[in-house]
């Protein structure tokens, strides 16, 4: 056992220290900032004073237009970001008028015929470039759709029935079962828009960190074994201790990536801009299921142990690290297609395909991971689950023990699957 903790902390250490994990790690970390300050990135290179200065538009029409006046009494009452100013102009060649276009002082300006008893008479929007913005489109019709219905009823709604007139129907929707009837929404319990959020991120987060740990497992290996330091090592510890500790040394680095990135998501979000980032996103933190954090720290420590310990059998069995890119391919393209299929389901976690990889232990980890965030799963469906996970675990590292003991000191060509057994034979774990 002490033998065992000197290699899980040198381990830790030689890899903590190590330029490919402390630059893999960095851009990690900046890439997630910068994806999470995209929208203040953005307003800073387009200009503070563009993003806040709001909507400001002009009319020209003659001098006491209704309908002018009318569009200046809504654009009052406007309480987006920055508001909504109306100038009036009784003609296009007023000098003023063009100051403030050729300043960019203004988005462009209308112009209104005379009144007419049948409503709006026929609105022209003019700007320097021929186009209109989309905030101000939606500000002129609704401020033009509303003094239009104004000018038509006169005197006889009041401006409150006008508005109530003009405003946006609520539609709500409700799920039917197959026989017909409604779905309360405790019997829909549909999960927060955070659960998918965060399913999301730690799918990504969970199959990078093994898929990562897993080559570096490997590669450790291969090269001890590949530079016949293996020879040496296996003299002042069992190649079983120097399998299991070299595997909890870099579950330790593997959680320490994991905690640093947390860290960084953290640090970004109490930034002063990025303080709305939630509200912005209808993202609200009291809504998470704990439990799925809970879960998802368990799969992906039985994932990580499942990964790691064929990993780093693999790397065993090869004598030159050229050759482990090769070796280690099956089980990439098993990792992949245990990412995709919970990736690809994330909008629709109950499907059949879904259930079954939830049962299977090499897709299990994020499988469960999805069911338990935003499906619908019982909870002796996850207890089945871990236990099949937990008991491929002890069998897969069985065999990968036995595998390694012989493997690390077979040289030459790779061995066949015959030479293992036969080897394997030898020794009993």
């Amino acid at each position: 056992m002490n033998k065992m903790g000197t290699i899980i902390g040198f381990t830790f250490k030689n890899k903590v220290k190590t330029k490919s994990f402390m630059i893999t790690t960095l851009i990690l970390v900046l890439l997630l900032s910068i994806g999470m300050n995209i929208p203040y990135l953005i307003k800073v290179f387009q200009g503070d004073d563009e993003a806040s200065a709001g909507i400001h538009v002009a009319v020209v029409a003659a001098e006491g237009n209704r309908a002018s006046d009318l569009l200046k009494n809504y654009a009052s009452g406007v309480t987006t970001e920055g508001g909504a100013t109306v100038d009036q102009y009784t003609s296009a060649e007023d000098s003023a008028l063009k100051t403030s276009l050729d300043e960019g002082k203004l988005d462009g300006y209308i112009q209104l015929g005379a009144e007419s008893e049948m409503g709006l008479p026929p609105v022209t929007f003019y700007s320097p470039d021929g186009d209109m913005d989309a905030e101000v489109q939606t500000f002129l019709q609704l401020g033009l759709q509303q003094a239009n219905a104004q000018l038509i009823a006169g005197d006889k709604l009041t401006p409150e029935q006008i508005g109530a007139m003009n405003a946006p129907v609520q539609l709500d929707t409700k799920q039917i079962s197959t026989d017909g009837t409604a779905v309360t929404d405790e019997e829909k319990d549909a999960p927060p828009i955070i659960n998918y959020v965060i399913v999301y991120a730690l799918l990504m987060m969970f199959f990078m960190s093994i898929m990562m740990t897993g080559n570096m497992i490997a590669a450790e290996v291969t090269s001890e074994k590949s530079s016949r330091i293996m020879e040496i090592l296996i003299t002042s510890a069992s190649p079983l201790a120097q399998m299991f500790g070299k595997v909890i040394g870099i579950f330790l680095i593997g959680m320490l990536q994991i905690a640093i990135i947390a860290g960084a998501v953290a640090v970004n979000l109490m930034l002063p801009h990025n303080a709305s980032i939630l509200t912005e996103f209808d993202l609200d933190l009291g809504q998470l299921n704990v439990n799925l954090l809970i879960y998802g720290l368990v799969l992906y420590v039985l994932g990580y142990f499942l990964y790691a310990l064929i990993y780093a059998a693999i790397g065993s069995i090869v004598s030159r690290t050229e050759d482990l890119g090769q070796a280690v391919m099956p089980i990439t393209m098993l990792g992949l297609v245990t990412f995709y299929i919970p990736l690809f389901s994330i909008s629709n976690a109950d499907t059949l395909l879904v259930k079954v990889a939830s049962y299977i232990p090499f897709t299990s980890p994020l499988s469960m991971l999805l069911r338990i965030g935003v499906g619908d799963v019982a909870f002796w469906e996850i207890l089945v689950s871990l236990l099949i996970l937990l008991v491929s675990i002890f069998v897969f590292g069985w065999l990968a023990a036995k595998i390694y003991r012989t493997g690390v000191l077979m040289y030459g060509k790779r061995p066949t699957i015959k030479e293992i057994r036969k080897a394997m034979k030898a020794y009993k774990i």
